[in-house]
């Protein structure tokens, strides 16, 4: 089941070099982003960004998959690395 969390149009505060130029906002943003994911009680977390995956990851114990990966297991793939076993599409 695909969940959308809340304010999903925000940034997770890693925006080309955001994170680096300003990581405090960049902790900030990625923290609410983080929160609003894990209320949805999501099993994990797809994005097609790598700049979000691993911003959204360095908060976050949810396993984080590229879309590419997730579509790709959806079709009969393998699981993507770090998901657990227990993870069903």
């Amino acid at each position: 089941v695909v969940k959308d969390p809340a304010e999903g149009h925000l940034c997770c505060g890693s925006a080309g070099t955001y994170n680096i130029m300003q990581p405090e906002i960049a902790r900030t943003l990625r923290d609410r982003k983080v929160k609003n994911i894990e209320a949805t009680g999501a099993s994990l977390i797809a994005t097609g960004n790598i700049g979000c995956i691993t911003q959204i990851a360095s908060g976050s114990k949810l396993p984080i998959v590229h879309t590419v990966e997730l579509l790709d297991w959806a079709y009969g793939g393998p699981r993507p690395e770090g998901v657990p076993a227990p993870i069903r599409l």
